[in-house]
């Protein structure tokens, strides 16, 4: 009991510090203990385009703005289509990818999936969205060699900052995502490409779908 009494105190602690401070993610902890290269460049909100922002949620989590941390339809349909060996994808929100990032980590499994859905419930309630999207395109990992967020990858990639991004190299970079490590937004592969321009075409229409990062 005691020891989840300390656990509880210890992530309130990190809750409260985080909402204020840049966080370090668990990847890029375990990248310092292990004498790896980390390189990032915490940016605030105001510091990353626009188009990257839009283009990250069409990607990602369109619904960003309407759930409260979990996209239960989407949780629903994924339970549905699994088989015996378990679900073939994900439904992880951008909410629950930050939980994952700052607390879990990183393989898949229905032990991190139980703690991942409580805590993005509590993050999205005391965190802002904004916060919770500045966070997530700060420690997201954006490319081999410990390449984390918007701002490291931009300069990586495009060699400008995560502002001056334009729509390709925003969507581009948002297409990277869910494999960072073997997609790179400077030299994308034809599905890599192919993606960036569905998302292009779903940024005329994003803006009822980011009233709550305005």
């Amino acid at each position: 009991l005691r020891v989840i009494v300390v656990a509880l105190l210890a992530l309130a602690g990190l809750l409260v510090l985080w909402r204020f401070a840049p966080p370090v993610s668990t990847l890029m902890l375990a990248r310092y203990v292990t004498g790896r290269p980390v390189v990032r460049d915490y940016v605030p909100f105001e510091r990353i385009a626009p188009a990257l922002v839009a283009s990250v949620v069409m990607s990602e989590d369109a619904k960003f703005c309407r759930h409260r941390g979990v996209d239960w339809q989407a949780l629903g349909e994924v339970l549905d289509d699994a088989d015996e060996d378990g679900p073939s994808r994900g439904a992880s929100t951008i909410t629950m990818q930050v939980v994952k990032n700052l607390f879990l980590w990183p393989a898949r499994s229905a032990i991190r999936k139980a703690f991942e859905i409580p805590l993005a419930l509590v993050l999205d309630l005391v965190w802002p969205k904004r916060r919770i999207m500045e966070v997530y395109l700060n420690i997201a990992e954006w490319g081999p060699d410990g390449v984390f967020g918007a701002e490291a990858a931009a300069r990586a990639d495009f060699r400008r900052s995560a502002a001056t991004l334009t729509h390709h190299q925003a969507a581009l970079m948002a297409a990277a995502l869910p494999n960072p490590i073997l997609r790179r937004p400077a030299h994308p592969t034809r599905g890599q490409a192919r993606h960036a321009r569905r998302v292009m075409g779903r940024l005329a229409d994003a803006g009822p779908w980011l009233d709550c990062l305005k």
